[in-house]
């Protein structure tokens, strides 16, 4: 039986990266060590971009941190110009874009508070909740239902999650709070980014979050602005850079690789947030935490290899 299209783009949302348009080839896809490689080099970028921020801290606004990431960022955007002048936006198109920079923009003014408040191994494990909240997307949004294994493994997430924070068990800080809404607000981007993909190369809609995203923070930097030292400035550069070739270095990991061969590999994110934490910031590793962290990677690598089988089982004339 046919899915509907609304439902091939709920699942292609939720389990691909934004890779343009059509699908990889086999070819393409015979290079797991390859795939592999570049995965970890991803976790290595992100979790320096997670260090920088973490010496950020609190000494600038929350707000103004995440504009000048943002604005900062802007200049490794020039060799996309030239692409840039030739992309035709539609009053459609450029509503899309700026919903998506308002859940991008306010996700990550709430990941920046959420560094500054909890340890890095905790913000990594409750980042991990993404691709559920955007499972749950799916359904909301494109009608897309669930079976009784998707939803196991959902349960299984939640009480990964459970188990980070624990309420009840220990004081909750308002960095764990953040992080709930930051995951959330991050699914919403993805969600829209994704169908954006379906519309323009991959590259526009990069540039077109980008540029979009300081507009969306400048009101709320300028209205509590602190002029910024040279140091903070180079930080807040350096993480501009890192979250750039971090998204980069994604994108060439699924070009090489089936997503259920890289998903686990983002598990070692949580390990180098846990090593850094601990050696550059005194955080002690939280068993817990870690034993949260592995639950929800399980339930989110579960959920990947299930899609990915099924639709291998789907006759290529139902696919096209």
């Amino acid at each position: 039986m046919a899915h509907s299209g609304r439902v091939d783009r709920a699942r292609d949302v939720v389990y691909r990266p934004e890779a343009g348009h059509g699908h990889m080839s086999e070819a393409q896809h015979a290079r797991p060590v390859a795939g592999i490689l570049w995965m970890l080099a991803t976790t290595l970028l992100f979790i320096s971009v997670n260090v920088t921020v973490k010496f950020v801290g609190d000494g600038l606004p929350i707000f103004e941190s995440a504009f000048l990431r943002f604005l900062l960022g802007l200049i490794l955007l020039v060799p996309m110009l030239g692409q840039a002048r030739h992309l035709k936006m539609t009053p459609r198109l450029w509503k899309l874009s700026l919903a998506r920079a308002v859940f991008h923009g306010f996700a990550m003014t709430a990941w920046f508070f959420a560094m500054t408040r909890i340890p890095m191994a905790e913000v990594t494990a409750m980042n991990f909740m993404n691709p559920l909240y955007v499972t749950i997307g799916a359904v909301l949004i494109f009608g897309e239902k669930l079976r009784a294994p998707r939803i196991a493994a959902l349960f299984v997430a939640f009480l990964g999650g459970l188990l980070i924070l624990r309420p009840g068990m220990r004081d909750l800080d308002a960095g764990h709070v953040a992080m709930i809404f930051t995951a959330m607000l991050f699914a919403g981007s993805y969600l829209i980014g994704n169908r954006l993909s379906r519309e323009m190369p991959a590259t526009m809609v990069v540039f077109l979050l980008s540029i979009s995203v300081p507009f969306v923070l400048a009101p709320f930097a300028l209205a509590n602005w602190v002029t910024p030292s040279l140091h903070q400035l180079v930080l807040l550069f350096i993480t501009a850079v890192c979250a750039t070739l971090g998204h980069y270095s994604m994108t060439r990991a699924f070009a090489c690789a089936p997503q259920t061969v890289i998903q686990p590999v983002t598990f070692v994110q949580l390990v180098w947030s846990v090593l850094l934490g601990w050696t550059i910031f005194g955080e002690v590793p939280d068993l817990v935490v870690i034993l949260g962290g592995v639950m929800i990677m399980g339930a989110v690598t579960f959920i990947t290899w299930r899609e990915a089988r099924r639709k291998a089982d789907v006759p290529e004339s139902v696919k096209h």
